[in-house]
């Protein structure tokens, strides 16, 4: 809690005999993750606790003291093991007493309990577990009674985060995300500036603390729509001066939007499923092109707000749905089902749902109609296809996995394997659910893109589903982009990727 003063984690790599690396001194005997105290003046450095192998995770109090770690074993083979054990510390003691187990073996949402944050005024620790089959808001206390208090939670969604403010990290609110994010305020002054920011911005945005001066009298915040970038702001509780510190996207700055507007579709099996649909700005929503937009994860949602690629495509005609389909985190245990992959039938069932509701509504042609994703999104794209290949005319797959074995197997090469296969498991779903095992199945032309460093799902994932879409005789494009990873972080590939998308679109529907 010094000025000037910040704590840091810092991974130390072993160098056999000993050697300098980062200015500190490594043997065998400093190994894995530990914690400095850095002085940002002076750059000198003080340990705080020594690197431990197994350490994944630590959590101060907010004023130097370290009260929280994690350890996440592995097996004896650098394999991660599906648990992290966590042990806290009581004030002023140094010892370590065991707080409790987060387990998640990737086929479900995750057991046991989750902390986050310390409150040393009130020494107890913030985090999640589950309450009926969703994730709650607990604390728990630190003072060797482990005395638990559940503190907010829905019937409906996860309680998924917290929100912080201040050099200590104060715990001011927590949010979950219905139709809209919300945050439920802890502290009566944040919630009645929240509202009344709110109404005083143009547009109504959705308003977010990010973040305040040690004394909090001034608030960073986060104001942004579906139809808004966003900016952020500095509000000066003392003046009551609200002042714009630097806009989100500045070149949209009066650009016509599409708004984003929440509904719910019947699939198959009667279930209801949240998705969000945006239509072209002046559209009368009636005969469009359309497109289904399966989020990346699978183990995510979407949530309402400004979408880059939503919006690109509502600017050049097409309606959008974005599908939180059966698979999607956030809705609590049993919507989870197994995650996407090991339940891809009621997953891919979903969004191919999502398609003939587009159809039944008048608002999409059905020859018109196309699918793009990202990530898992792209392997909901190409399999959406192999269940129902006529439904789509025109398929764009980002960074797709399309071969659950060889993806798989890739991980062999990072310490998740374990977790992974767990993720993905065994059976026959691993033939079934894969795109390029089942490619003579799709009609429609195909378009992929891949960085070459991608580590999240290797661009071999779309080479081999090219190949294999080739040898079926099927139409196909891949397009690789050197030396980028999973999010394509570049502005050149990005603005290529959306332009040649949509040209693909047009020629194949038909535009």
């Amino acid at each position: 809690n010094q000025p000037g003063h910040v704590l840091f984690a810092k991974v130390f790599v072993p160098r056999d005999g000993g050697s300098t690396y980062g200015g500190s001194v490594i043997s065998k005997l400093d190994e894995g993750l530990g914690v400095e105290d850095l002085d940002v003046v002076t750059l000198k450095r003080n340990i705080v606790e020594r690197a431990k192998r197994d350490a994944a995770e630590y959590i101060s109090d907010g004023k130097g003291t370290v009260r929280i770690m994690g350890f996440q074993p592995s097996d004896g083979t650098d394999q991660l093991k599906g648990r992290i054990d966590y042990r806290y510390r009581k004030a002023g003691s140094r010892d370590w007493q065991d707080l409790g187990t987060l387990r998640f073996d990737g086929k479900s949402t995750g057991s046991g309990f989750n902390p986050y944050a310390v409150d040393p005024a009130k020494d107890v620790v913030y985090g999640f577990d589950d309450h009926d089959g969703r994730w709650a808001l607990y604390s728990v206390s630190l003072d060797g009674t482990n005395q638990r208090n559940l503190l907010l939670s829905r019937p409906d969604v996860d309680i998924d985060s917290l929100v912080r403010i201040g050099r200590n990290s104060r715990v001011v609110g927590a949010s979950y995300a219905t139709e809209r994010r919300t945050v439920d305020y802890f502290d009566p002054q944040l919630k009645a500036l929240s509202v009344a920011l709110h109404k005083a911005l143009p547009g109504n945005p959705a308003v977010y603390f990010v973040d305040s001066s040690a004394d909090e009298g001034k608030l960073l915040l986060f104001a942004s729509s579906d139809t808004d970038p966003g900016a952020f702001y500095l509000f000066d509780k003392t003046t009551h001066q609200l002042g714009e510190v630097l806009p989100v996207r500045p070149e949209l700055k009066g650009v016509a939007m599409g708004t984003m507007q929440p509904i719910t579709y019947t699939a198959a099996d009667g279930t209801k499923i949240p998705a969000y649909l945006t239509l072209p700005p002046g559209s009368t929503g009636k005969n469009l092109p359309a497109i289904v937009m399966p989020h990346g994860g699978p183990s995510a949602r979407d949530e309402w707000g400004f979408d880059w690629l939503v919006q690109y495509f509502a600017s050049r005609g097409y309606a959008v749905i974005q599908p939180n389909f059966r698979g999607s985190s956030g809705y609590g245990a049993d919507f989870y089902q197994q995650n996407g992959f090991r339940s891809w039938r009621t997953a891919i069932g979903d969004v191919n749902d999502a398609g003939r509701w587009l159809v039944s509504q008048g608002i999409a042609a059905p020859s018109k109609l196309a699918i793009f994703g990202w990530s898992y999104g792209g392997y909901a794209a190409l399999q959406s296809s192999v269940l129902d290949p006529t439904l789509f005319k025109a398929i764009v797959a980002v960074a797709p996995v399309t071969d659950l074995q060889h993806y798989v197997e890739e991980s062999r090469e990072f310490t998740n394997h374990k977790l992974v296969q767990q993720s993905v498991g065994q059976g026959p779903h691993l033939i079934e659910g894969s795109p390029a095992r089942n490619a003579a199945k799709i009609t429609a032309p195909v378009l992929m893109f891949h960085g070459d460093r991608d580590q999240n799902v290797g661009v071999d994932e779309s080479k081999f589903m090219a190949g294999k879409l080739k040898e079926a005789g099927k139409s196909v494009d891949l397009v690789i982009f050197p030396g980028l990873n999973h999010q394509l972080p570049s502005t050149d590939a990005r603005s290529r990727m959306l332009a040649q998308s949509e040209a693909f679109f047009r020629k194949t529907l038909g535009l």
